[in-house]
């Protein structure tokens, strides 16, 4: 079994064991608010009993996905961020307060609010790791930019008058350049090889030193084969966290353009 084949297996096990999780846990907590619910005004109404829990539930969930879409914009949304917290919060204090119900807040065991506090904050941390393992997967899913080919032509020759001679004259060998070139009105190709995509951390790498070096968008792109888009959005995060970077040969062309100001 190949590297790649061995990381694919390990993932596909791990989202299964996180999805598992995530619906045990959420489902303990909810079953134990509707009970809470149950014991404090709505036991008359088993519907309201049972729906009464998705009003913090589902807050949890809405607002990872919320954060979800926003981290694929490259962004932050304290919105969603508020939204998750509000609803963990609410329904971890909620569990553990439903513990003691009609009895003794003293008597109850510590070993009983440890029980209740387990399910929603299981629920939370294993949503999360599911939102991240889809954040990744959907980041690595970006098509790869399409390589760039550069055209350039062969440098001109001035014609020079020979005498005839009954010598047959040598073909010249055309000149080899970059890798597009047009030689006498043919256009050559070479077969170049793609070049090999490159793992996420790698990736992420090479686009952080690009824009340290002051590459373009469309440059880092191909030197860490991911998409403009993905690359567009790093960029903007590092300006935010650092500023930005001036882009390679800025600073040769604003003096230039100084200078000839001053002329």
């Amino acid at each position: 079994m190949t590297k790649q084949k061995m990381e694919r297996a390990a993932l596909v096990a791990a989202g299964a064991v996180i999805v598992t999780l995530t619906a045990l846990a959420f489902w303990l907590s909810y079953a134990h608010l509707a009970e809470v619910a149950g014991q404090h005004g709505l036991a008359a109404s088993p519907i309201r009993q049972w729906a009464w829990p998705a009003t913090l539930d589902a807050f949890i969930v809405g607002g990872e996905l919320l954060m979800l879409r926003a981290g694929l914009q490259g962004r932050t949304d304290w919105w969603a961020i508020v939204s998750t917290a509000a609803g963990s919060v609410g329904s971890i204090v909620l569990n553990v307060a439903g513990v003691a119900g009609n009895r003794d807040a003293s008597a109850v065991p510590l070993l009983d609010y440890v029980t209740a506090a387990v399910p929603p904050t299981a629920a939370l941390l294993a949503f999360g790791l599911l939102m991240r393992q889809v954040h990744g997967l959907v980041a690595d899913a970006e098509p790869s930019p399409a390589p760039v080919v550069e055209i350039e032509r062969d440098t001109p020759v001035s014609p020079v008058v020979e005498e005839v001679s009954p010598t047959p004259r040598p073909e010249l060998a055309p000149a080899d350049t970059s890798p597009l070139v047009i030689c006498g009105g043919q256009l050559e190709i070479p077969t170049v090889p793609p070049r090999p995509r490159l793992g996420t951390e790698a990736a992420r790498e090479a686009i952080e030193q690009a824009w340290r070096d002051g590459l373009s968008i469309r440059e880092a792109a191909r030197v860490s084969t991911r998409g403009a888009s993905q690359v567009q959005r790093v960029y903007a995060k590092l300006d935010e966290a650092h500023g930005p970077v001036p882009i390679n040969g800025q600073t040769e062309i604003d003096v230039e353009a100084v200078e000839e100001v001053a002329a």
